[in-house]
């Protein structure tokens, strides 16, 4: 990880980033994202998109509502947002029916759900080839044309930030990390939560580089879970990217032609895959089992560290 980050900043140093150009009024970045979340398999007659201060899906199966959040000067913020949400819903959707009213029925937990809403927005939203297809839909939606040159080096970017919601492929786990630290420490009582502001500039200054000192929005003030009690949830993020990255790796074993489906617009052989490994079995398995009968092996962090290294790695 490291190792991606100091190239993708040696990269950005020799190569600046052209800038995207314009303002994206935000019922066109609606359109986009409607169209976008139809494509990838959303069922609009059984969901909603509307808009909130931090992106989020909810409902039940039969009336799955997401929200996303728009910047008018940079329309992949919302498009990811919206592309990830998505990446829960078709879990939700797609759930077995029969199972509905029973435990048996629903999602296998919030490791496995954020494996599906990453698969979505990192291994094909971010996938070079699902460009290939999505460029003409932007321009279609938004008026502008780039080239796949233009738009893969802010698709890719990689950047320091105080943010978790912001931070790319390569910086994200060591958000996790520090929080998951500190809640491990909160919750022994040998951290008071009075001196938490401290702590975790310090964490952010050991992984990042950073300082949110002066600003505690940026710091621990910037997310629910603590609030909310939900001790324990942030490794499932870097669990879920880790599970993404390992059914990819599986599923284009099984499918070699998926990016060509990607670049194509045709996500039904890669849908099918997924319902057929995953959303279909509900809670029928355990994590690990279920991870295994999907993709051969036990959850294995090798295929998640080649995913960032082969689209991030080289300078």
């Amino acid at each position: 990880m490291p190792e991606a980050l100091a190239a993708q900043e040696a990269r950005l140093a020799k190569h600046p980033v052209k800038p995207l150009s314009g303002s994206y009024a935000i019922d066109r970045q609606r359109e986009l994202g409607l169209a976008m979340m139809a494509s990838v398999g959303f069922d609009l007659t059984h969901g909603s998109l509307s808009v909130s201060h931090h992106p989020f899906c909810g409902g039940v199966p039969s009336d799955v509502r997401i929200t996303t959040r728009y910047k008018t000067s940079d329309f992949l913020s919302a498009l990811m947002g919206v592309l990830h949400e998505t990446g829960h819903a078709l879990y939700e959707q797609n759930l077995p029916k029969a199972w509905s009213h029973w435990p048996l029925g629903k999602a296998r937990g919030m490791a496995v759900h954020e494996s599906q809403s990453l698969f979505v927005e990192k291994q094909l939203g971010r996938n070079p080839a699902f460009w290939r297809w999505a460029l003409p839909v932007v321009e279609k939606h938004l008026g502008e044309a780039w080239s796949l040159d233009d738009i893969l080096p802010h698709v890719h970017r990689v950047e320091r930030g105080l943010i978790r919601v912001d931070a790319d492929e390569v910086t994200y786990p060591l958000h996790v990390i520090l929080r998951y630290e500190l809640e491990q420490e909160l919750v022994a009582g040998r951290l008071e939560v009075a001196d938490l502001p401290e702590a975790w500039d310090a964490k952010m200054r050991d992984y990042l580089g950073l300082s949110t000192i002066d600003n505690p929005a940026d710091g621990p003030m910037q997310d629910v879970h603590w609030p909310g009690a939900a001790f324990g949830y942030f490794p499932s993020y870097t669990l879920g990217a880790m599970m993404a990255a390992q059914q990819w790796a599986a599923l284009t074993r099984d499918h070699p032609a998926a990016d060509d489906d990607l670049a194509k617009g045709n996500f039904e052989a890669i849908n099918e895959w997924r319902r057929k490994k995953i959303w279909s079995q509900g809670s029928r398995w355990s994590t690990p089992d279920l991870l295994e009968r999907a993709t051969g092996e036990k959850l294995n962090a090798t295929y998640f560290v080649n995913h960032l290294k082969q689209r991030y790695g080289t300078a």
